[in-house]
């Protein structure tokens, strides 16, 4: 099997034999939702390829390739009256230079439309009964031009326009105040983009522009278009359109099956638990009620397995990197990095009456950020995702899959550790107990480095919460394990499961699960430094330290069980952690060993 990863040309896709999931069925729901339509969805989320079959599929000029790139598909089988019927313009203003002096960039914006309308007029020569004019300094006179010509001919025009906020983005990235009002200058007002809309929605009023379709990643100037341009249709929240871009899991179960009747020393069913953990938990609309595989991180993973024969050793793809600069924006706004917290500790505690579906460059430079405003944000770069209602018909937020959690711990890592030497520690604290089971090192270290770091934070944690995030933080390490902090068990859910990824089994690393407790210096009866002065097996003695340690190593015992079932493994180290206050770390060794024999 020939997967397309990172190809989003459909001509080049269909005709080279690479596998493609079907979606053209799709087509006539769309030409029934309205003539211009906005889709969002997270970055390389098969957006282009979408477009790009739309492109060909209703370019008149591929009218003899029909049947070689559809015949096989279900539109194919069954198409629609405006299949090949129409010119087909499309504008990628992720092309577009955006940096520069605001002048630099309206050029910039000038020359990708002269360009593409300069590329249609040479693709379109022998339907365009006249030359084309190309204003150099002027697109939108072009694109009039354009029109005029179109409308001597039968036929009429589909625009498509790619990642229409591309500069919406830049805005949310831009710390420099003077590069956000250029950017402000360009969409707010009369700007240059407000005008291109304009001229769309124009365009449209018999004009000879039929339909568009745009496709973009957040809503972020959707209401500084919208009296410019107020024809468009917002179909991304809609159910039927939930999987247009996206895998199913039996979509990609069934090419993990086929995929091992080829060969390999791989489980089909390792792998689609691997794919579920890393890649699943996508839902665009509360009413769908299956969740999406990212399809990129999956396209990624097929080609490993069909060319390699194993699994990518980074799970990560490193094209979707970009999304940490949208968490650090996040984290650096009035209680952003509380909501990274709220989402990552993993009880759905994200909540908002609804997501924010049209906001302003002013909104984002200027408005309050507020949690339902932060998290929408989060839903639309794909860091966060529908999972069903809360009190009130509020909608729960809930990180998406492992990828993205793994985005959050990165980011919160490097907020809470930014000493280098620091972080070498924690890493060398961290091997010592994926490979010995030896906890000393790494409670050490959060007791000397970290709990200062966590207990300033400028909002309260609550009981065990802060000595979770300390070691969730510090073991996160998506090489080896999938580590899941709040693991659903059959009897409750395990604090922090750490469990070696099928493909990494022929290393050394531990199965790892800790069950945290909370115990205050008050209830122990024992100021901050007489804590710090006893030695961990005498605190470990004390009766209320005792019963903490029991109660959580009865849990360990419990989870540890169920996750030795589920995953098969034989060899799970378990520990029961107590942290006393936030000056210190007792554990016990649960499992492997009798539970009295290794306390700390």
């Amino acid at each position: 099997m020939h997967f397309p990863y990172g190809l989003s040309d459909f001509g080049k896709l269909r005709e080279q034999g690479y596998w493609y999931l079907d979606r053209t069925d799709r087509i006539p729901v769309l030409e029934a939702a309205g003539d211009q339509l906005i889709f969002l969805r997270p970055r390389r989320f098969g957006k282009s390829l979408l477009l790009s079959m739309l492109e060909h599929y209703y370019d008149l000029n591929r009218a003899e390739q029909f049947e070689a790139l559809f015949g096989p598909l279900a539109i194919g089988q069954h198409p629609t009256a405006r299949h090949n019927q129409y010119f087909v313009l499309k504008w990628d203003f992720s092309l577009v230079a955006a940096h520069g002096e605001i002048g630099d960039i309206e050029a910039a914006l000038h020359r990708h439309i002269n360009g593409r309308i300069r590329a249609f007029a040479r693709r379109y020569r022998e339907q365009l009964p006249e030359v084309l004019q190309i204003h150099p300094e002027d697109a939108l006179t072009s694109w009039e031009t354009l029109l005029s010509v179109i409308s001597q001919t039968p036929h009429k025009l589909y625009l498509l326009i790619d990642e229409y906020d591309n500069f919406a983005n830049e805005v949310l990235m831009a710390t420099n105040p003077s590069g956000q009002d250029r950017y402000q200058t360009l969409l707010q007002g009369e700007g240059l983009m407000k005008t291109v809309f304009k001229s769309v929605k124009a365009a449209a009023g018999g004009m000879g522009l039929d339909r568009v379709f745009i496709t973009g990643v957040s809503p972020v100037v959707l209401s500084d278009m919208t009296s410019g341009y107020n024809v468009g249709e917002d179909i991304f929240l809609r159910p039927q359109f939930n999987d247009l871009c996206g895998f199913t899991e039996g979509e990609v179960a069934a090419v993990l099956n086929q995929l091992a009747q080829e060969g390999g020393d791989w489980s089909a069913d390792k792998a689609l638990a691997t794919m579920r953990t890393f890649y699943n938990g996508y839902r665009f609309s509360e009413e769908a009620e299956e969740s999406l595989y990212n399809p990129t991180l999956s396209l990624y993973f097929f080609k490993a397995l069909a060319t390699q024969g194993q699994y990518p050793r980074r799970l990560l793809d490193d094209n979707l990197a970009m999304d940490r600069n949208k968490l650090s924006y996040i984290a650096l706004l009035p209680h952003g990095e509380e909501l990274l917290i709220e989402a990552l500790r993993g009880d759905d505690r994200v909540l908002v009456p609804e997501l924010v579906q049209r906001f302003g460059v002013a909104d984002v430079l200027a408005a309050v950020k507020d949690q339902p405003f932060m998290a929408s944000l989060l839903y639309f770069f794909g860091i966060l995702t529908l999972a069903g209602e809360g009190e009130l018909a509020k909608l729960i937020l809930r990180i998406p899959n492992l990828v993205a959690r793994g985005l959050y711990v990165e980011r919160l890592r490097e907020r809470w550790l930014p000493a280098t030497d620091v972080r070498a520690a924690s890493r060398a604290a961290a091997e010592r107990l994926y490979l010995e089971a030896d906890l000393t090192p790494l409670c050490a270290l959060i007791e000397q480095s970290y709990f200062a770091v966590l207990s300033n934070r400028d909002y309260r944690w609550t009981n065990e919460l802060l000595v979770k995030f300390a070691f969730l933080t510090l073991l996160f390490d998506d090489r080896l394990y999938m580590a899941v902090s709040e693991l659903e068990t059959e009897r409750g859910y395990a604090d922090l499961a750490l469990i070696v990824r099928p493909d990494m089994r022929r290393f050394q690393a531990l199965d790892l699960l800790l069950e945290f407790k909370y115990l205050s210096l008050k209830k122990l009866g024992l100021s901050g430094e007489q804590v710090r002065q006893e030695s961990r097996d005498a605190l470990a003695k004390r009766p209320a330290v005792a019963a903490k340690l029991d109660e959580a190593e009865a849990q360990a015992r419990d989870y540890g069980g169920t996750l030795t079932r589920r995953h098969g493994l034989t060899d799970l180290r378990a520990f029961a952690v107590v942290a006393l206050g936030v000056e210190r770390l007792v554990w016990r060794v649960v499992g492997g060993q009798d539970a009295g024999d290794e306390k700390r």
